[in-house]
């Protein structure tokens, strides 16, 4: 008798989870545009793992990753990315494993998770290839000889039937086997989506022995000495004020800067380098600042890391301001705020890397720490459009709308469609106004083309859709040019009215003599 909760139920029940989740797959999935069904499917994923792994119930920290899992799927119902579904597969697989295996820094953890899906892509044939060895041979042969004969004989007297009545025969040709290059392509689209989701179903528990030794551990690397050290800050400590000067100098007070340097360009080149050097700055922290070390344990080293690390936050500062400056004389872009929350990250770390030698805090604490901060910069930028973001400052702080960048606003397709739209309204001059109203009109017809099908809709398209036609149906559309022909935005001539012909070259006229 099978009893729930037994191995063997509980091996069935993970068996049929991973049909059903092929089975959503393919009705998602296969020759399919995903849009809200990449959350509906990372929601049923979740439920899955919860219905067919007892455990993970249970487990209070695995219970905590599948809810966060859970709010990633509702994510990708809103507006799906692959930011937000890396972010969901972590949390999941945390919630897979952590029944399993106590958590106890995110390096190794990370390890673990994508160890688990590396190894766990032979856990389906493994799998299989148990199941084969625990069906009785003799029970395989007995059925064989029971079926045989029946399934012969009546193929045979269908044949001959077939061939005697053409109603039979018709029937028979009237059925139609699916395209073998059609099944091949199904098999194959099953066979990834199972080694996919089996993993989190059935983790491959060698790899939780796994300790990582060394990985996220710095006690047994070698001690520098505490004169080098000294030395070290000393001339590092130097230089970086050289550094922070000029830009107190020229940066922060608005001096003018020497000839033939354009404050576009004095912004622009420093602040990514710069932030390589805050960078290896706090790896040399790490290694001159560890809790056992001798240089830790001098009040000279500790207070000139300490000034090192606060000219370390200015200079990551520097590079904001920078990263601002060149923003307003130029334009925004998702990257470049993605470039600003990566600085404030570095300046995090710098505080975290500070904090753990004062407090003399271990190294797993400082690696959660700064993976907690990731993460919450993570999960917000989930959370909004960031190129909607970008496209609607443009347009509310360009001095002129013919000096923004329309072939970025093009770029980003239905996320810039709000702000064209109040664009729209302000551009003055018809040509500025028939560029706007076509790439209206572009980024509205793609939107419109992914919300009619259900597998493309997504919940954030459809409020932005619905934004976009209140907006629009008051005001009418601009009159075209003359001639029905504008400029693209990449200089590009576009007729915007069908029945309008190219303009005709002018004739070449001979001037008179005098």
């Amino acid at each position: 008798m099978t009893v729930i909760g037994s191995p063997r139920y509980s091996f069935l029940a993970k068996l049929f989870g991973a049909a059903a989740l092929i089975g959503l797959a393919d009705l998602f999935f296969y020759d399919h545009e995903p849009g809200w069904t990449l959350g509906g499917f990372a929601l049923a994923w979740a439920l899955v793992l919860a219905v067919t792994r007892p455990d993970v119930r249970h487990d209070r920290a695995a219970r905590v990753a599948l809810v966060v899992a859970l709010l990633f799927g509702v994510m990708l119902v809103d507006d799906p990315r692959p930011l937000d579904w890396c972010l969901f597969g972590l949390a999941l697989m945390s919630a897979s494993l952590l029944p399993l295996r106590r958590f106890d820094d995110a390096i190794r953890w990370d390890l673990r998770i994508a160890l688990n899906g590396i190894f766990g892509l032979a856990t389906p044939f493994r799998d299989a290839r148990r199941l084969v060895r625990r069906c009785p041979s003799r029970a395989l042969v007995t059925v064989s000889g029971l079926l045989i004969l029946p399934v012969l004989g009546g193929a045979l007297f269908l044949y001959l039937f077939a061939q005697a009545n053409p109603l039979i025969a018709g029937a028979f040709a009237a059925i139609r086997f699916p395209d073998l290059s059609a099944m091949i392509f199904h098999a194959v689209f099953w066979l990834i989506i199972l080694l996919a989701v089996w993993p989190a179903l059935r983790p491959h528990r060698a790899v939780l022995r796994f300790d990582f030794g060394g990985v996220a551990d710095t006690a047994r690397a070698r001690h520098l000495p505490v004169t080098a050290l000294i030395l070290s800050l000393v001339t590092f400590n130097a230089i970086f004020a050289v550094q922070n000067a000029l830009d107190l100098a020229f940066l922060w007070s608005g001096a003018a800067l020497p000839a033939g340097v354009t404050p576009a360009e004095y912004a622009h080149r420093g602040a990514y380098p710069l932030i390589v050097t805050a960078l290896l700055a706090g790896a040399f922290v790490l290694l001159a600042a560890r809790p056992d070390s001798d240089g830790a344990r001098s009040p000279l080293v500790r207070r000139l890391i300490l000034l090192w690390v606060a000219q370390n936050l200015l200079l990551v500062a520097s590079s904001m301001l920078r990263t601002l400056d060149y923003i307003a004389a130029s334009m925004l872009t998702g990257w470049r705020i993605a470039a600003l929350l990566w600085m404030g990250l570095v300046a995090t770390g710098l505080i975290l890397i500070t904090w753990r030698m004062v407090t003399g805090r271990s190294v797993a604490w400082l690696i959660n720490a700064n993976a907690l901060a990731a993460g919450l910069v993570l999960a917000g930028v989930c959370a909004v459009d960031l190129g909607a973001i970008a496209a609607d400052w443009n347009v509310r702080h360009a001095r002129r709308g013919d000096a923004l960048d329309l072939c970025y606003l093009e770029g980003l397709g239905p996320s810039a469609l709000l702000p064209l739209i109040d664009l729209e309204r302000r551009a003055s001059g018809p040509v500025l106004r028939g560029r706007v109203h076509y790439l209206i009109d572009e980024a509205m017809g793609r939107l419109e083309r992914d919300q009619r099908d259900w597998h493309s809709w997504t919940w954030r398209g459809a409020r932005r859709l619905a934004a976009a036609e209140a907006r629009v149906r008051p005001h009418a559309a601009p009159p075209p040019l003359t001639d029905g022909w504008i400029m693209g935005c990449g200089g590009l001539r576009i007729r915007i009215v069908d029945d309008a012909p190219p303009p005709a070259p002018a004739p070449l006229t001979k001037s008179p003599r005098p």
